[in-house]
Order: structure tokens, then C-alpha cells, then sequence
């Protein structure tokens, strides 16, 4: 099950926060086809958003057809966002789970390692430069 965290100083809307949480969770799998999410009542108790907030956030999931709300049952997965590298046996996942363990290792915090993923995702997947602002 998927544990919520908003934060309120962001600038995003909760419900937007949900959203992305729950996309997160289907692109790595941690969420797959046929799992429940939590009611919106569970919700608002663990993160102290309104219910309505989670039930916006579950409409927006059901029009994108990544859920599906069943009337006394719940809201549930309808489809996964993960790729094949995001398999668990996945060469990719193999491999950057033996450069984690390496950061581990050598001492690198958890926030190091971020901060060094973060670093070097945003130098290969940066944007090439406008030529209008040149």
C-alpha cells in the first residue's frame, strides 16, 4: 500500500501531490494492476488533508485510467506505468542496485546519493539551449 506525504510548503495543491505519488508508485512498481489505494478517509488521517483533497486526486487518476473506483469496495489499479527496465530483474535495475550498495559502501548518506542521482539526471537530461535566449 502507498503512504501519502504532502508537502504544504511545495506550492503544488495535495491533491496534484497525490497524483504524481501515485504515478511514482506505478512507474517504479510499487503499485501494480489490481492494488487497492487507501480510502480517502485513511488518508486525510495520515496526512490531515481534507477527504475531498484524496477523492479529487482519485477522479484526476480515474479520468487518466490509471484507476477505478468500485462503489463499497474501493479504488483500485487499473494499469501499471512501469517499464520493462523497472522490472525487478531488469539488467538497469540490477545495475544501479550494485552502484547503491557501492554509495552505501563508502560511506555516502542517503542525501548524498540524491543529491549526486539528482546532479547528474538533470546534466543528461537537461534541456538544450534556447537559441531565443542567446
Amino acid at each position: 500500500m502507498v503512504v501519502f506525504r504532502i508537502e504544504r510548503r511545495s506550492g503544488v495543491p495535495a491533491y496534484l501531490q497525490i497524483v504524481h505519488q501515485v504515478e511514482r508508485a506505478l512507474r517504479m512498481g510499487a503499485l501494480g494492476e489490481g492494488d487497492r489505494l487507501p480510502t480517502a478517509a485513511q488518508v486525510a488521517a495520515d496526512t490531515k488533508v481534507n477527504p475531498n483533497t484524496t477523492l479529487k486526486a482519485y477522479r484526476e487518476l480515474e479520468r487518466s485510467g490509471l484507476v477505478e473506483v468500485r462503489q463499497g469496495a474501493g479504488t483500485f489499479i487499473t494499469r501499471t506505468l512501469a517499464a520493462p527496465e523497472n522490472e525487478p530483474d531488469s539488467p538497469l535495475r540490477d545495475q544501479l542496485a550494485d552502484w547503491m550498495r557501492e554509495a552505501v559502501t563508502i560511506g555516502l548518506t542517503e542525501q548524498e546519493v540524491t543529491a549526486l542521482f539528482e546532479r547528474v539526471r538533470a546534466q543528461l537530461y537537461a534541456a538544450p539551449p534556447d537559441p531565443a535566449r542567446q
